[in-house]
């Protein structure tokens, strides 16, 4: 399989609209559009009967005591974990297209109730609840897409993988409410191909992507 983006190349930096959060040089950061990016996949194989889409950073910190706290950094060394910002199951055999801002066009606070997709698929939990959990403005179950927040001093740039299986089933076995672990122990054995395309993000003003 192939997977390619008109909204960022492979490997370079993700526009601001596609994330949670930008830069402003008035508060460090502020929320942001929020868009999904576009994404178009071919060489399907022979006998692929859904899709699920996952996108997930593994550069998030593992230990919160320094993120977004003045006068320190993330340093680039600390030990990382995986934050998932898409779960995407049962998209249909025949797509191969999601256009920009067609699934999320905007920060919900709390999250999505119920955001849209291709017809016929679920978005699960990202793990945006989590993260958001102790905050009263913006607790919630934060489903379908929400773009890059990473740290705005952290010293290492985050990347982001957007991911597209190619499953041999008509809908995978899960039921809501679902996040990523869930989504990817219920298509084990049944993926039939993948593909992956990489963007990069920072907050930081002092790092630069090359």
């Amino acid at each position: 399989m192939h997977l390619i983006s008109e909204s960022f190349d492979h490997g370079r930096p993700m526009p601001a609209r596609l994330a949670f959060a930008r830069p402003d040089a008035a508060t460090r950061v502020t929320l942001s559009d929020n868009r999904n990016p576009h994404l178009r996949w071919d060489d399907v194989p022979v006998g692929t009967r859904s899709f699920v889409i996952i996108c997930v950073d593994p550069d998030a910190p593992t230990v919160a005591d320094d993120v977004n706290q003045d006068g320190r950094t993330v340093p680039a060394d600390l030990p990382r974990g995986d934050f998932h910002h898409w779960v995407l199951v049962d998209v249909p055999a025949e797509c191969r297209e999601i256009v920009e801002g067609a699934c999320s066009d905007a920060v919900t606070p709390g999250g999505k109730a119920d955001p849209p997709g291709p017809a016929g698929s679920r978005q699960g939990s990202n793990d945006y609840g989590g993260w958001f959990a102790g905050d009263p403005d913006m607790a919630g179950d934060y489903r379908g897409y929400d773009g890059p927040g990473p740290p705005w001093n952290d010293e290492r740039p985050h990347r982001y993988h957007f991911r597209v299986f190619a499953t041999d089933l008509d809908h995978s076995p899960v039921e809501a409410p679902f996040g990523a672990a869930e989504a990817c122990a219920a298509i084990e054995g049944h993926v039939l191909a993948g593909a992956e395309l990489t963007g990069l993000y920072t907050l930081n003003p002092a790092v630069s992507i090359p």
